[in-house]
């Protein structure tokens, strides 16, 4: 049993933020059929993409009455959508979220970059555009502004946010017997994602530049140090005490440091960190630091991740269809989430889905 046996979902396919939503939703147990058009060859295999794990997928052309009348029938069964078109497209093709009064506990999941709503509703746009009008991608970065992959948007501020809304939602639905729609911009997600950053600088504590502040790299000791290989060491001492292990490891208790908190000085703090740090490799200093109360970490290729002892030791990568994978989050003390594969096949009767999914 996972915790989510049971709830039906149909995923309209689209990419990133929704095929991982119903990715997540999918690895907890719930059974998630997507919907996808006819001859898609898409830019990874489906057997190879991640995302698309743990469910399998119906081909249905939604220009098509007759298909369209098939994924009506989906959705009337189903407890939950998924949905990433630009806002109106769905009501237009009559899958809209009044389309399906006989079902009214349906929970409508929505995800836009800019949401359904606002002057940049119909507006195209990617992870980077949405975290840019938040503040997020100001905050990041040095000279100029860095985009971290698209987890703070797409799949932090998007994907999750979607998931969090429509399981809300759902609990609600058990009270009420109405379902609702869930409204994800990742715009919204990103700027609540960027609470307590926020709260910093409305209190006067975060300066509004990039590599100026604790947290965004400005600090020398909370920062990523080259070592002697070439490979980086992160540097996260923040209290006094792990500050104070960290300058006895490495070597620089007594060697007259400014004051830890003396951001005049962070230059002076940065250059002997930087100096430090080249004495030795990556690994030796894994073997130093790792463990200890001075906050440090190598920082791992891809490649490398998956073989840390502590990712092994907590099953945190999976292998499934040959291809290396982050296994199922969070886990939960009652049940046990194996990846699970998708089916790499058209499942060879729709109606077989009905049935199963009768009310």
């Amino acid at each position: 049993m996972r915790p989510l046996d049971g709830l039906k979902v149909v995923e309209i396919q689209g990419l990133g933020p929704t095929p991982f939503a119903a990715m997540w939703l999918a690895d907890m147990g719930a059974d998630v059929v997507r919907i996808q058009r006819p001859n898609l060859k898409p830019l990874i295999p489906q057997t190879a993409d991640v995302l698309n794990r743990g469910r399998g997928y119906v081909e249905l052309d939604l220009k098509d009455n007759a298909d369209l009348k098939h994924a009506h029938d989906l959705i009337t069964r189903a407890d939950m959508l998924i949905e990433g078109m630009r806002p109106g497209v769905m009501e237009r093709l009559g899958l809209g979220p009044k389309d399906f009064p006989e079902n009214p506990a349906l929970i409508y999941g929505r995800m836009t970059g800019w949401g359904q709503t606002g002057p940049l509703a119909q507006s195209a746009g990617h992870d980077i555009n949405y975290i840019a009008i938040t503040g997020a991608l100001h905050a990041i970065g040095g000279a100029h502004p860095v985009p971290p992959l698209n987890l703070l948007g797409d799949f932090g501020g998007g994907g999750m946010y979607l998931v969090a809304g429509m399981l809300a939602a759902l609990h609600a639905a058990k009270t009420t017997g109405k379902g609702q729609v869930v409204d994800a911009a990742i715009t919204d997600g990103t700027a609540h994602l960027m609470a307590m950053i926020y709260s910093l600088y409305g209190s006067g504590i975060w300066a509004d530049e990039r590599e100026a502040n604790l947290l965004d790299g400005g600090a020398p000791f909370y920062a990523v140090y080259e070592c002697a290989c070439g490979g980086h060491m992160s540097v996260g001492a923040l209290e006094a005490k792990f500050y104070a292990e960290l300058l006895e490891r490495i070597g620089l208790a007594d060697a007259g440091l400014p004051e830890q908190h003396d951001v005049p000085a962070w230059p002076i703090l940065r250059e002997k960190f930087s100096t430090k740090f080249k004495e030795k490799t990556r690994d030796e200093w894994a073997e130093i630091l790792e463990g200890t109360d001075a906050c440090c970490a190598p920082v791992l290729s891809l490649a490398e991740a998956p073989n840390h002892p502590h990712n092994a030791a907590r099953d945190s990568f999976t292998k499934l269809n040959g291809v290396t994978q982050p296994s199922p989050a969070p886990q939960l003390s009652e049940h046990t989430e194996d990846a699970q594969a998708g089916c790499d096949q058209i499942p060879q009767n729709l109606h077989g889905i009905l049935n199963r999914w009768a009310r």
